[in-house]
């Protein structure tokens, strides 16, 4: 059933009109996704991921990516992959069930509404872990979501 409150489209992070990457989030991660270019070995490559920052790059050019990041994460959980030409970073985040409107602090924020059903998609997503046997997919809220990360006294986290 947890899957059914998994994200149902990657968002575009864009500049001058052009896709940087896509990114999505959880109530404890946020994935970025970057196409990588053609004909680069995959070991040129690099990530650096610190708590509120993010780099990547090809080795010996300037970073594609040296921002700071929308909050911070647990660095030695965080990781990075490549798969079928796609980098995709895996974030988690240090206050499970914050609803992150971009990953980049201070640019490509989510609009509002948006952010709003980010932020209710993740308390859904809370109610489903917390109440395992319920099934929540259908649900929908009206009007404004409390916060999933204070609701009722805060959310657990591991």
């Amino acid at each position: 059933m947890a899957e059914k409150l998994a994200p149902e489209k990657r968002h575009s992070f864009l500049h001058n009109g052009e896709k940087v990457f896509e990114w999505d989030q959880t109530l404890e991660e946020v994935n970025i996704y970057i196409n990588l270019p053609p004909n680069v070995h995959s070991k040129q490559f690099y990530c650096k991921i610190q708590s509120k920052h993010v780099e990547v790059g090809i080795k010996g050019n300037p970073p594609y990516l040296n921002h700071d990041l929308f909050s911070p994460v647990k660095t030695e959980s965080s990781f990075w992959t490549l798969e079928d030409d796609i980098m995709h970073i895996t974030l988690q985040k240090r206050d499970k069930g914050q609803t992150w409107s971009s990953p980049i602090l201070g640019q490509g924020q989510l609009d509002p509404y948006a952010t709003d059903l980010e932020q209710k998609r993740l308390m859904l997503q809370r109610f489903q872990e917390e109440n395992p046997g319920f099934d929540f997919s259908q649900a929908q809220f009206t009007g404004s979501c409390p916060d999933p990360r204070t609701f009722m006294g805060g959310i657990s986290s591991d």
